[in-house]
């Protein structure tokens, strides 16, 4: 049975709050606040492969300190774009 999309916003946005770092949960939670219900299926597959990467490796990408693998570069800079709204 497929999973409602209600019910997987929800999981990736609890996702996103409970990570390894506080800097992350920080940086997750307000990218799927924003962000989220905008995506489309594709989108949110790829966000959601995201989720599965190391909070140390994500911070690096987001903070630019290391350059973000492929297929993550546009999801990432959009990542980092979201405080500087």
């Amino acid at each position: 049975m497929a999973e409602l999309l209600e019910h997987r916003l929800k999981r990736l946005k609890m996702r996103s709050m409970r990570r390894g770092i506080k800097e992350m949960d920080i940086i997750l939670t307000a990218y799927a606040d924003h962000n989220l219900h905008d995506m489309d299926a594709a989108g949110l597959d790829l966000y959601e492969a995201l989720l599965h990467e190391n909070d140390q490796d994500l911070y690096q990408w987001v903070t630019g300190q290391v350059e973000t693998p492929d297929p993550y570069g546009a999801l990432i800079a959009d990542i980092a774009q979201t405080f500087q709204k």
